[in-house]
């Protein structure tokens, strides 16, 4: 998908529902196809923040790994979760600052090893249990767009706005390339060819949160789309909807 993306104020709708609850737009869906710009995208163009979860749990991943923990020590990573001080913080441009100890993560949980130990994490259902408590209270406190593989079954079920995205291997490859040569990581196609491989495996056989998608969403095959195809896809979709409530 393209990196363009409509953010005319004119397009944006306020937070609270018709009753003045915030609303939560869950976008979810595999690893490399493009949810985070997508999610990014429609928060801006509904006026809503953006909660990017997986640098949560990347935040949890590259935390272990600092601390020297055994991926595969449930307990110990347990105990690393539950010890980590996380903070969700809104910022006026919309986006929500993930922070660790007081500190920022960005620039230090985009790495292919970080990336594969998020995923290892995100299986283990103390770590899972922390992190969804924390997006719970953000999401009905503040209204969001937020993404990841269980916003729509497991943190916000109830949500009327839930958005399954998907696409082709071999597109979600190129785009999980574009990301990671944008942040300036070196990537060859095999090794993100495997990344993804693994993840999905994970992420779908795991016995807690597993990826997956039922009637209560709208899946988006997005491999023909554009950023703003999709992003004006959805916006339009929660403008309807909400129209109905």
């Amino acid at each position: 998908m393209s990196t363009d993306a409509p953010s005319s104020s004119t397009d944006r709708v306020s937070a609270p529902d018709s009753g003045g609850r915030p609303i939560v737009v869950a976008i979810d869906g595999p690893a490399g196809v493009g949810k985070s710009d997508v999610a990014r995208a429609v928060a801006r163009h509904l006026g809503l923040s953006y909660v990017d979860t997986g640098a949560m749990y990347r935040a949890i991943g590259w935390l272990a790994l600092r601390s020297g923990v055994d991926l595969a020590d449930e307990e110990r990573v347990a105990e690393v979760a539950r010890a980590a001080a996380i903070e969700l913080l809104p910022r006026p441009d919309g986006l929500v600052e993930v922070r660790l100890d007081g500190e920022p993560v960005e620039t230090h949980i985009r790495s292919l090893q970080v990336s594969e130990a998020a995923s290892r994490v995100a299986a283990q259902p103390a770590v899972r249990e922390r992190l969804v408590e924390l997006q719970r209270d953000f999401g009905s406190r503040h209204g969001a767009v937020m993404e990841g593989r269980d916003i729509g079954s497991v943190v916000f079920p109830g949500t009327p706005f839930k958005f399954f995205l998907d696409a082709r291997p071999d597109v979600r490859i190129a785009r999980r390339l574009d990301q990671l040569h944008a942040a300036g990581r070196d990537a060859t196609e095999d090794a993100v060819r495997a990344e993804l491989d693994a993840r999905d495996r994970r992420d779908r056989e795991r016995a807690h949160s597993p990826l997956a998608w039922d009637p209560s969403y709208e899946r988006v095959d997005t491999s023909e789309m554009t950023l703003d195809e999709v992003v004006s896809y959805l916006a339009t979709a929660v403008a309807a909807r909400r129209g109905e409530l």
